[in-house]
């Protein structure tokens, strides 16, 4: 928090943009991404450019970009960055100068003046070159601080207004029409079966030909729907995960070939026998990016059984259906993060003991204050969302200025029921803790997993709550996740994202039905 002053100081701040990165040793530069907080308050894509922002009480503030000076290297092997007046005309500022200009101009800032910048020294941040900040360090009546700056920036980024909200919105509809992409191609394969006229021909396979047997086919054809919509960057590293490695939540290695059933004898010499893939599900959690702004969409597809759910992933997804649909009755504003996740364990717990899988005889608050749901709902039911796909992190779990505590619900913590709210576990690993406000975009992602090394950790073939016989049945499925976007409205929320995740559109979808 700032600190209250008598007399009102200048302030400053002085940001520093990405530069482009090289793969290890050599000059093969890497794709560029501007840093976001630089972006948000530029709009500058231009790799190595800089702000400065000066208020003085009283007077108008004013705003310098700097770019890079293209030099003739920029012009032989890449796009030089645009002159002082194509940037002038395309930035809402005061001025377009170069940055060998900012040693100057901060020698030149007023008495009293308090610099603002983004953690110096931190690998975090795109670092400010110590000749520019030589000036303010010599200049005894002005002060650089690092210590406002980023919580700042983050409580503004928090809040999305139309023209971010757009953005994003154009960012799910991309993500949302490539995940259905995907969905049809394995339906196509189900309905038509394996093609095998480039092989004989000897030519490689067209788009329209392509076959999704392995987890990085999944994840090129997602990819490839996405660019060439124009979006240049993924939001993070696509989580395309089939059979168990569902049940990894961060699984990125997407280098597995589907689960295959048994082969019959004569099958290899068959060009348009259905593909024999054991029954699975496939987990893809992916988004791209528009214009700097992030999507983040979880589907997971029936694959083998000709395009089906098992009844046991039928099951977990209808059940996790249902966490989703029940958070999204809580989203609206005033509603604490905390309390969505103690309805996403809760509805797991009822469907749980639906299923057979958790005893009847065990009440929701027992199973509740066990913990026992987080072995299988392990992580938040989701996060902030914007220019980064875990969005402003550091005003995500506010804490109290007084105390350091977390101003939190779960686990009791204000609530003083310790039942009501469960076992810490429930909580351990939210990334959003704090009430909901109109603005703020939101992943809603809740998921049921059968990892064994998380079952195994908590000793669920072990609990009295459990029945193992019933849960083995479901073991080896996985998991299930379903995410949307969604935006927080003054009434409730918007779901930014379009692909639809009912059983029956997403069975119709990947068996080739419709």
């Amino acid at each position: 928090m700032y600190p209250d002053l008598d007399v009102p100081q200048p302030q400053v701040i002085l940001a520093a943009g990405g530069t482009v990165e090289f793969r290890n040793d050599t000059d093969r530069e890497l794709v560029f991404r501007q840093e976001s907080n630089f972006f948000y308050l530029t709009g500058c894509n231009v790799p190595g450019s800089f702000v400065l922002a000066v208020y003085q009480p009283g007077q108008t503030p004013s705003i310098d970009l700097f770019v890079p000076e293209a030099v003739e290297a920029d012009i032989m092997w890449s796009v030089p960055p645009p002159s002082l007046d194509a940037a002038a005309a395309s930035h809402d500022v005061t001025h377009v100068k170069h940055p060998a200009t900012i040693p100057s101009l901060l020698a030149a800032l007023p008495p009293g003046a308090l610099v603002h910048t983004l953690a110096r020294g931190s690998p975090l941040f795109p670092a400010i070159p110590d000749d520019h900040l030589a000036p303010l360090l010599v200049h005894d009546s002005i002060t650089p601080t690092d210590a406002y700056l980023l919580t700042a920036l983050h409580n503004a980024r928090l809040i999305k207004d139309e023209h971010e909200i757009s953005l994003i919105r154009k960012a799910n509809e991309i993500s949302s029409r490539a995940h259905e992409t995907v969905m049809r191609v394995l339906g196509q394969a189900v309905k038509h079966g394996l093609r095998a006229g480039a092989a004989r021909e000897g030519r490689p396979l067209l788009p329209g030909e392509w076959l999704i047997e392995k987890e990085a086919a999944a994840e090129a054809i997602f990819v490839a729907s996405c660019r060439r919509e124009g979006a240049v960057h993924q939001a993070y590293l696509p989580i395309v995960a089939s059979s168990t490695r569902a049940s990894t939540l961060h699984y990125c290695c997407n280098d597995r070939e589907f689960a295959w059933g048994p082969v019959g004898p004569h099958d290899h010499q068959s060009s348009t026998s259905p593909l024999s893939l054991s029954p699975q599900v496939l987990l893809i959690d992916a988004g791209c990016e528009w214009d700097n702004y992030a999507a983040d969409i979880t589907r997971t597809t029936p694959v083998g059984n000709g395009g089906k759910f098992t009844p046991e992933s039928r099951a977990i997804y209808t059940l996790v259906l249902a966490m989703q649909s029940a958070s999204f009755a809580l989203c609206k504003p005033g509603t604490h993060w905390d309390a969505v996740q103690r309805v996403c364990h809760t509805t797991l717990i009822a469907g749980f003991k639906d299923l057979g899988i958790f005893r009847t005889g065990a009440s929701e608050a027992e199973l509740l204050a066990s913990g026992i749901s987080a072995a299988f709902f392990p992580h938040g039911v989701g996060h902030s969302l914007g220019m980064d796909v875990h969005d402003v992190p550091s005003v995500s779990k506010p804490v109290d200025v007084t105390t350091g505590a977390l101003q939190v619900i779960g686990d009791g913590a204000l609530a003083g029921d310790k039942a009501e709210w469960g076992h810490a576990s429930c909580y351990e690993y939210l990334r959003l803790r704090r009430p909901l406000e109109a603005g703020m975009v939101v992943t809603v992602e809740p998921g049921i997993y059968f990892s064994p090394h998380l079952l195994a950790r908590a000793g669920v073939h072990n609990s009295a709550f459990l029945d193992v016989e019933v849960l083995r049945k479901y073991e080896g499925m996985g998991g299930v996740r379903i995410e949307d976007v969604v935006v927080i409205t003054m009434e409730g929320y918007e779901n930014l994202t379009t692909v639809r995740s009912d059983v029956e559109w997403v069975e119709g979808v990947s068996s080739g039905e419709i």
